[in-house]
């Protein structure tokens, strides 16, 4: 399992909207601090928009912020969203077609524990975790990942 750009920047959007809790976020200004496409970043806001993740703020003086508290989003919340399935293959996927093997398939097993080993970091994981972690790394510059 390979977590795509797009999943990456949702996670920095969001871990941006929440260092700057209570204020409206231009996309112009989080593409400046995160260094990130505003063209890129325009899809990725109307998904978690449309998600109801954020909200949107029209006029002069407007722009996005989070709907809730950083502690109330999960990472698991983020992935799945821009993501889709994480499982680490396909017959482990939701709406996987049933496999033939899986009755007498040994590599299932390993398979379904690091499913459950991600699933379980990252749905343990909250926005404010990550904000917590950023802030004892020091981290005042964005990270270029």
């Amino acid at each position: 399992m390979t977590i795509s750009t797009k999943g990456r920047y949702a996670l920095r959007i969001m871990m941006d909207l929440a260092g700057h809790l209570g204020e409206v976020s231009r996309l112009k200004d989080i593409a400046l601090r995160q260094a990130i496409s505003e063209k890129y970043m325009e899809q990725i806001i109307a998904v978690l928009n449309k998600a109801g993740y954020v909200r949107s703020t029209r006029g002069a003086q407007g722009g996005y912020q989070l709907s809730r508290m950083p502690q109330e989003y999960t990472v698991g919340m983020i992935l799945r969203l821009t993501e889709g399935s994480l499982a680490p293959v396909e017959c482990l996927a939701e709406h996987a077609l049933p496999c033939q093997r899986t009755d007498r398939c040994a590599t299932v097993e390993i398979y379904k524990r690091i499913y459950a080993a991600v699933n379980d970091v990252i749905d343990h994981t909250t926005l404010q975790d990550l904000l917590d972690i950023e802030r004892e790394k020091g981290a005042g510059m964005p990270a270029q990942t």
